[in-house]
């Protein structure tokens, strides 16, 4: 049950870092990370005098995490180098129902065999980002509810769990409510259940007395303190972020080819790099507070460079963000391979972080295709992209724009062993010369 005290930052601004007295819930409301609370002062005042753990849930529908599922993370890491202890659950158990939260249909159902394996690779990940941010490792947690969800008596769960549950409660929230437009099966129906489950569990086995989430979550994580107040535990609370938007209003962590993953094979760093060095103006200001780490002087200063010095911050940002998902070598690299391409007017810097694609001198000889070639390469998802890319102008191979559909790349094109593809103003992509 929510208290008068329930807040949402966005209309309500108590909840600005001047009026907290916890350093730490201060920098994560100072930094945008607060949408709605059920009792920010309560929460305030825990913060203050003791140190906690908390816990966010990430479902492994895939096999990498990708830039939706950053903030929680980002904001568990402030809190843990605040010295709070942070609990990353993967939901290798909740991931074979499928969270209905902000979905217009049912997700795809997956094996336990892809689950299991892709809760190895998002566990590996998060342990990754939080040795780069700098988290200590005795703070931190990763566990996974296929540990006490797989084995569940299912008449038992409902006698003992759902019995707690109102379903005309559970039609209230906005996640219900949107998807009984579109359909909600009852494998979904159940989801909430086994999410406030967890938060039972961790809070009885790990002292956690916070979850936190995107404000998608809102629903499910005020369905888990309320079962643990049913079911006789003490006061625990929740936190939620906003959902991130771009200014122009399209959905974040998407590019031209796709989702931003962190699995370098899934997105190379050269592609997330540019990703954030492309972020809009307006956005650059409230990414750098977000997504890096940099104190509140710094992002102040960078926040405040107009017309071309504001290149200067967009660098910094997509450095930071690089920096801490693939360490600060590959963050190095990846940033020279930038400047030489967009900064430096000749061969002086390194461009070996750019992605590539390898042809033999044979192949050459005999001409590829230029829709062929493009449809290769990361540019361009399939041939009809291709050739669209090309009759409108966009494809340049390099640094020269070739319109012709029928143009066939040679031998004759390689330029110090290798072809400099460009699609659009800012993406490139290398072909190598091999053997």
């Amino acid at each position: 049950m929510l208290t008068n005290n329930q807040t949402d930052s966005t209309a309500n601004q108590k909840t600005s870092s001047e009026r907290l007295v916890s350093s730490s819930l201060g920098a994560l409301a100072q930094r945008q990370f607060v949408k709605q609370c059920t009792d920010i002062q309560a929460l305030d005042k825990l913060l203050h005098e003791k140190k906690i753990t908390l816990y966010v849930g990430i479902d492994p529908t895939g096999p990498s995490l990708h830039v939706g599922h950053i903030v929680p993370l980002f904001a568990m890491a402030h809190l843990a180098r605040a010295g709070h202890r942070v609990l990353a659950l993967v939901g290798g158990g909740t991931a074979r129902i499928g969270d209905p939260s902000g979905k217009t249909e049912m997700r795809k159902m997956l094996s336990v065999e892809e689950i299991q394996e892709n809760s190895r690779l998002i566990g590996n990940q998060i342990a990754r980002f939080f040795e780069f941010a700098g988290v200590p490792k005795d703070r931190i947690i990763i566990a996974n509810n296929a540990d006490w969800l797989s084995n569940l008596n299912y008449i038992e769960f409902l006698r003992d769990i759902g019995k707690h549950f109102s379903v005309n409660r559970m039609l209230t929230f906005e996640a219900y409510k949107q998807r009984l437009e579109t359909g909600l099966s009852f494998i979904e129906f159940n989801y909430q259940l086994l999410q406030s489950y967890d938060y039972y569990i961790l809070q009885r086995d790990y002292d956690v007395s916070l979850q936190i989430g995107g404000d998608d979550q809102w629903g499910n994580i005020v369905a888990g303190i309320d079962l643990i107040r049913r079911l006789g535990g003490p006061e625990v609370y929740g936190l939620t972020f906003p959902l991130i938007t771009r200014a122009d209003g399209k959905k974040m962590g998407k590019s031209e080819k796709g989702a931003i993953f962190l699995d370098p094979n899934l997105c190379p760093p050269y592609d997330l790099y540019q990703y954030w060095r492309n972020t809009l103006d307006q956005d650059v200001y409230r990414f750098l507070k977000l997504f890096t780490f940099l104190d509140e002087n710094e992002i102040d200063r960078l926040g405040a460079l107009e017309g071309n010095e504001i290149n200067e911050a967009k660098e910094v940002l997509a450095f930071e963000y690089t920096k801490l998902i693939h360490g600060v070598e590959v963050a190095e690299q990846t940033k020279q391979a930038a400047r030489s391409l967009f900064v430096a007017t000749g061969n002086d810097l390194d461009r070996s972080a750019v992605p590539f694609i390898t042809l033999t001198s044979k192949e050459l000889a005999n001409g590829v295709g230029l829709i062929d070639l493009f449809s290769r390469t990361d540019l361009c998802s399939s041939r009809a992209e291709a050739r669209r890319l090309v009759i409108q102008g966009g494809a340049k191979v390099n640094d020269k724009t070739l319109v012709d559909p029928e143009y066939r790349v040679t031998l004759s094109d390689v330029v110090e062993n290798q072809i400099l593809l460009k699609a659009g103003k800012k993406r490139y992509f290398r072909v190598l010369l091999g053997n």
